[in-house]
């Protein structure tokens, strides 16, 4: 891929936080020494170490804030990511480290990883030429099928979940947010709050509702959307109003944007983005056949099918209108209360 000849290796941002570091040369548990912050997020603090019971070999160390430990839905989360993380072994998977015995506090090791995540090779190259572009995200969607093969559904696909690295090879990264498909609907689950990065979320996790390997595949198409035309679909200044007008409409045909396309990838990309999962690719495999041999897709005009958008009430995209609606409502149901005592008393 000619976008990745030159791999910058760039680290994680660093953000601030009151937790106190981890000091460099402590032994962690005996086994691993502590050597540098490589990066920290508001949900944990990463750092390069040399793992004594391989030869010295380097590892990272990932460390919760306090604030994720004390945190049940967070350190859910955190645990989550080791537990699922050390189940699936693909040479495009980030690869988890199991760690015998008790810890001496909580602390994922995965492989560590010398590059760029795709977000920031993007950034360099916007839009990503059309054959690259296919390729990466033919790599991605071979990983998380792999996912899917093990019935998990990864929710949280983005290029800042990608990583370039030096030696020119490809990890999906972030295993957190990944989960059992919902086929069922689950009781009061549209009041809560949705997972997920909100530019690349498919419509049934904005609106949460069922959500199977076709979302996986929803947020890879953004992703490629992205690389194809150097913006997100539909893309705002704010991310959540992107995200939901996601459930109303459809994305501008990325030829419009970029002209220098293939029928062929206008044709993957949307057929991927379509807002009814029963109109994607039926599986990870199906899409990344596509992508690729996109000289033998057929190109039956997805772009013709694009649909304005509908008016639709959401209780996450207009707070302001669903406040309304609820009072109303309650208001609506005083006044039947009232009729009805009055009938009884008239009795």
């Amino acid at each position: 891929m000619a976008c990745c000849r030159e791999v910058p290796e760039v680290s994680g941002a660093i953000e601030e936080s009151s937790d106190p570091r981890l000091p460099f040369g402590q032994v962690l548990d005996g086994r691993f020494i502590i050597r540098e912050v490589v990066g920290r997020s508001g949900m944990a603090t990463i750092y390069r170490a040399e793992d004594l019971l391989y030869g010295r070999g380097e590892v990272a160390v990932k460390v919760p804030l306090s604030k994720i430990e004390s945190d049940p839905a967070g350190f859910s989360r955190f645990r989550n990511e080791e537990e699922v993380g050390t189940r699936l072994c693909h040479p495009l998977l980030l690869r988890f480290l199991s760690v015998d015995g008790e810890k001496s506090r909580p602390y994922l090791v995965t492989e560590f990883l010398r590059g760029c995540t795709l977000d920031r090779l993007a950034a360099k190259h916007r839009p990503l030429p059309e054959a690259d572009a296919l390729k990466i995200t033919s790599l991605v969607a071979e990983a998380v099928g792999f996912m899917h093969t093990w019935g998990y559904v990864h929710r949280d696909i983005k290029p800042g979940n990608v990583m370039i690295c030096s030696d020119r090879t490809l990890r999906v990264l972030d295993f957190g947010l990944v989960a059992k498909p919902m086929r069922r609907r689950a009781f009061m689950a549209k009041l809560a709050t949705p997972y997920g990065t909100p530019q690349y979320m498919a419509p049934e996790q904005v609106e949460q509702d069922l959500i199977d390997e076709r979302t996986d595949i929803y947020c890879l198409g953004a992703v490629l959307y992205e690389l194809l035309t150097g913006s997100t679909p539909l893309q705002d200044d704010d991310a959540w109003r992107s995200a939901f007008r996601r459930t109303t409409g459809d994305p501008v045909a990325p030829r419009l944007l970029n002209p220098a396309l293939s029928p062929a990838a206008e044709e993957i990309v949307l057929h991927a983005l379509q807002r009814k999962a029963d109109d994607r690719y039926a599986s990870m495999a199906d899409f990344k056949a596509d992508l690729d041999a996109p000289e033998r897709v057929v190109v039956s005009g997805y772009s013709a099918r694009l649909r304005p958008p509908r008016w639709k009430l959401s209780l996450h995209a207009t707070p302001v209108a669903a406040g309304l609606l609820v009072g109303f409502g309650f208001l609506f149901l005083l006044v039947i209360l009232f009729f009805v005592f009055r009938s009884l008393g008239a009795r």
